[in-house]
């Protein structure tokens, strides 16, 4: 069986953007991204809708609102060019498209399974200090993975997108949807306990800040931080994040240490991200 063509763009988004060229970047279960190019700028587009049920995963409808969900959170950050609405399966919105490399991508080359890695702390302190900013705007991003931070052309400049899961922003009551968790690769102990206890969780800095360490060693070594089976379900992969103690931390000098210090098991024993930019400005110097 072949797969379903990706949704098309919202008619009210395509006659706002007069697009003069359009590509899917994502395309996945309850959501589509596009890359538009207009005569003047450029715009990432995304629609939400319902995940249906099937044999492999439970339904949700969370995922329609996410777009819009994002799109508010991007208007109570100051962003003037963010848009946002409603259309017949769910939700979209429009943002500024980021050019440049996630972090993932960029640090491909580090990644051995031989030898201890060795990635330039200039990426880690421009991703650490996009994050430090939304923290002191008193939010918390929620969804921290190295996919998020988009490095431009430009010596430190960062992009951290996908917002649809901060707390801490104004939000419209019929955007909002319960917090149950982000990537898993990526997941702080408490919040993995909570979600298994509960169902749910609230995204925290602290949780941001065990997020940031996943990333960085994911990014540098190609390892999760808590080791479980490819196959495992959902429910086991937290239940091992929080029994067991993460892999150790495979990355050359200080940079080492300070991922250690912010995959520490205990959100109070963890560095606030201000603490993690200041070790990494010394460290770079």
């Amino acid at each position: 069986m072949s797969d379903p063509e990706p949704r098309q763009i919202p008619a009210l988004v395509t006659a706002m953007l007069h697009p003069a060229d359009t590509r899917v970047v994502l395309d996945r279960r309850g959501s589509t991204v596009w890359h538009v190019r207009s005569k003047d700028a450029e715009y990432a587009v995304k629609v939400g809708y319902p995940i249906e049920a099937t044999s492999e995963w439970a339904a949700a409808e969370w995922t329609a609102r996410a777009p819009a969900r994002e799109g508010a959170v991007l208007q109570h950050l100051g962003s003037a060019a963010a848009h946002y609405g409603a259309w017949e399966q769910g939700t979209w919105n429009v943002q500024p498209w980021h050019a440049g490399s996630d972090l993932h991508a960029l640090w491909k080359p580090h990644r051995t399974r031989h030898s201890i890695s060795r990635p330039p702390v200039r990426d880690a302190l421009a991703c650490a200090r996009s994050l430090a900013e939304l923290h002191d705007r008193g939010c918390a991003h929620g969804d921290v993975q190295p996919m998020h931070f988009i490095l431009g052309a430009e010596p430190a400049s960062v992009a951290l997108i996908d917002l649809a899961l901060v707390h801490g922003a104004t939000v419209p009551q019929r955007f909002d949807f319960p917090y149950r968790g982000c990537l898993v690769h990526y997941e702080a102990p408490e919040i993995s306990r909570s979600v298994l206890e509960s169902g749910e969780a609230v995204p925290t800095q602290e949780a941001d800040v065990y997020g940031f360490g996943a990333s960085l060693l994911m990014a540098a070594t190609g390892w999760r931080h808590v080791e479980y089976p490819d196959d495992a379900s959902r429910a086991e992969q937290r239940r091992l994040i929080v029994e067991r103690t993460h892999r150790p931390v495979n990355i050359a000098g200080m940079l080492g240490w300070l991922v250690n210090d912010m995959l520490r098991p205990e959100p109070r024993d963890r560095p606030t991200m201000g603490e993690v930019c200041k070790a990494l400005e010394e460290t770079s110097e």
